[in-house]
């Protein structure tokens, strides 16, 4: 077999694909144990402690393939044109949505054409074995696609390259073909900026390439089932899902092209959406609408927690006030119903965010009113 015209042929395959860039690297990843297990041992991980449980595998690719010695890493760009995340951001009734999250699950749209990239290999190739990965698995992507000369760490902890800046998904093909491995970047090329440690809003950006996940907006978001620290509730502003404000200001993204890929084009207007309107979505709703998209990693009660907050965040409204105390009024009847159950419980924790919205609004309209 010529595996280097394999490689080649590969790389070409993935681009008609929709992928952007493609590397391949050795499946070694042991350079990274020291540094993961520092992160996860500060505690840096919070409730996700399926990273601890996962880490072995993480660190040893065979074991989720076995024989597995060569990783192609592919980037695809997510960034749907005009979305105007800053004038969003800056519009306190309205709500944002990572950009990441807009569109079609990404999850969905990478595994499967990774899969018919591996599957064209396994066919071309006698005795490939390939399986392909898209944050799917424990799998450190970042470390691998720096290995895959795909960019290089940047100091908010995401893959960056000079040509398409952050604004891409990474997915993962583990082979036991001995393929070519591409140059690794080994520069850095944040220099002495530090922007997206400086612009982060509750300051989870601990050090260069140190994130603290139990400060990170995207953490108490999504990942998060808990109440969100009411510490850091000010300064999540009207952030509903995720964020993207270390990407925003990272200078390499103004060479980020936008995405002409359909799926990520926004569905039900959740890029110009406003509080109100998301918070009102019964439980039936919100299932509708976010069928396909990304936003179903969080459910009904983690959405109805976030919008509140943001709600409680925007500038004073009387129909914010109306909307916020119509639902606490509903959600008090559910809980009396279903006391003692898990239900209950997060009907209680949606509760609580209520009320810390209803209070901030009601503080914003007596500082209004005595000036």
């Amino acid at each position: 077999m010529d595996f280097d015209t394999l490689a080649g042929d590969i790389k070409r395959w993935g681009r008609e694909l929709g992928f952007q860039q493609l590397g391949i690297c050795e499946a070694d990843v042991s350079d990274q144990s020291e540094r993961v297990r520092r992160w996860l041992a500060r505690g840096f991980a919070g409730s996700m402690g399926y990273l601890s449980r996962n880490l072995e595998a993480r660190l040893d690719p065979a074991s989720l393939l076995p024989d597995t010695i060569r990783v192609i890493s592919a980037r695809m760009d997510y960034l749907a044109p005009d979305t105007q995340p800053l004038t969003i951001l800056k519009d306190s009734r309205r709500a944002y949505v990572s950009r990441y999250a807009l569109g079609r699950d990404y999850h969905k749209v990478l595994r499967r054409r990774l899969a018919k990239l591996a599957a064209r290999i396994q066919e071309t190739a006698v005795g490939a074995n390939c399986r392909a990965f898209t944050d799917s698995a424990p799998v450190l992507e970042k470390a691998l696609g720096q290995k895959a000369g795909l960019g290089w760490i940047g100091k908010h902890t995401l893959l960056l390259t000079r040509d398409a800046g952050s604004w891409f998904f990474l997915g993962e093909i583990y082979t036991n073909l001995p393929l070519p491995v591409d140059a690794a970047e080994t520069e850095d090329h944040c220099g002495r900026c530090v922007a997206c440690i400086n612009v982060c809003p509750t300051q989870a950006i601990v050090g260069p390439r140190q994130l603290d996940a139990r400060r990170c907006i995207s953490y108490l978001t999504i990942e998060s089932h808990d109440p969100i620290p009411e510490d850091l509730r000010r300064s999540i502003g009207n952030r509903v899902f995720g964020c993207d404000d270390c990407q925003l200001v990272c200078p390499w993204n103004r060479y980020a092209r936008a995405s002409a890929e359909a799926d990520f084009a926004p569905r039900h207007g959740l890029d110009d959406a406003t509080l109100i309107d998301l918070f009102l979505w019964n439980e039936a709703e919100f299932l509708s609408h976010t069928e396909g998209s990304a936003i179903r990693r969080i459910n009904y009660r983690q959405w109805s927690r976030n919008l509140a907050v943001a709600l409680g965040n925007a500038d004073y409204d009387p129909l914010i006030v109306a909307a916020l105390s119509a639902r606490r009024d509903g959600s008090n009847r559910a809980g009396s119903d279903a006391s003692g159950s898990s239900e209950a419980g997060s009907e209680q924790m949606v509760r609580e965010h209520i009320d810390w919205a209803l209070g901030e609004q009601r503080r914003k309209r007596a500082a209004a009113s005595a000036q």
